[in-house]
């Protein structure tokens, strides 16, 4: 696909996207211009009839609404970058409708349930488990996504201040408080690690048994055995503990404004998902103790 490459440095170079996201970028321009080349194009073709055309074989193949309208937005900016190049006179996306999404609701644990758990476990005193148990602790009291703790490193821990710099999506930076539990904790941390690794001068906070950044998939998986014990939710990934934070602090009553901040929301939109499960909660807690609830 001509001018694709382009593209994607002008994604990672100008709009500084991350490399997962570049990825992403580029898989789903590779399964347009495929699925051109399998119906005679040339692979070249971006009009609103051959992009409705991979709408429908993806619906067909039975891939969500959610997933095809992620792969249409990336079609979008790209057709978007023509037009500014002068390639395309106009972007045809514009005249092509988005498959309507059900509405999805964050899934969430269960507060006494995770309290409880993360009061009780015994995660062991050696070097992973003193590990693993800040893994879950780090993504359930700050919210942080998976890419944003795996890319932590010591020197944005302010143990003083008790807050942590994060660099989020777009290189965006936040700042997130921590309890003194949660700075203690990480303090046990770090002295053990300097413990096992002596000579280690990685920058990263969470390391492996072998000295190395943790990486994604060894997040996914403690996270994964973590939630199987707490919780008989059917989706368990690090991403569930990032929707119970946010859940949680509203429950509680936080602002929506400062969930937002916490989490590093672009926008209020995305953050106001999480409205419908404090309704939830409200309602029982209605149900419980008004006197004609009932």
């Amino acid at each position: 696909m001509l001018y694709k490459d382009d593209f994607l440095s002008y994604l990672r170079y100008e709009k500084r996207y991350s490399l997962h996201t570049v990825a992403s970028y580029d898989n789903d321009l590779k399964q347009y211009q495929t699925f051109c080349e399998e119906s005679g194009s040339s692979g070249l073709e971006i009009d609103s009839k051959m992009i409705r055309m991979w709408i429908v074989s993806l619906l067909e193949k039975g891939i969500s609404s959610r997933t095809v309208n992620r792969k249409l937005s990336s079609l979008k900016s790209f057709s978007r970058y023509l037009v500014r190049k002068g390639i395309l006179a106009s972007n045809p996306l514009n005249k092509v409708l988005k498959p309507k999404m059900s509405k999805r609701i964050p899934s969430f644990v269960d507060e006494d349930k995770l309290t409880s758990f993360l009061d009780n476990y015994e995660f062991g005193e050696d070097f992973a488990g003193k590990r693993n148990q800040l893994i879950i602790e780090l993504l359930y009291q700050t919210g942080m996504r998976r890419s944003e703790l795996t890319g932590l490193k010591s020197g944005s821990i302010n143990l003083v201040e008790n807050q942590i710099l994060v660099l989020g999506k777009r290189n965006k930076e936040r700042l997130i408080p921590i309890n003194r539990d949660l700075g203690q904790r990480i303090r046990e941390y770090l002295e053990i690690r300097n413990e096992f690794f002596p000579n280690q001068k990685s920058e990263y906070l969470l390391l492996t048994a072998k000295g190395l950044p943790v990486y994604p998939k060894l997040v996914y998986r403690l996270i994964t055995e973590f939630l199987s014990m707490v919780t008989t939710l059917e989706k368990k990934s690090p991403h569930v503990l990032r929707h119970t934070f946010a859940t949680h602090l509203l429950n509680r009553g936080a602002d929506l404004n400062a969930i937002k901040e916490l989490l590093g929301h672009a926008n209020l939109s995305a953050t106001q998902v999480y409205t419908h499960n404090s309704f939830e909660n409200l309602k029982q807690i209605y149900k419980q103790a008004h006197p004609r609830a009932n």
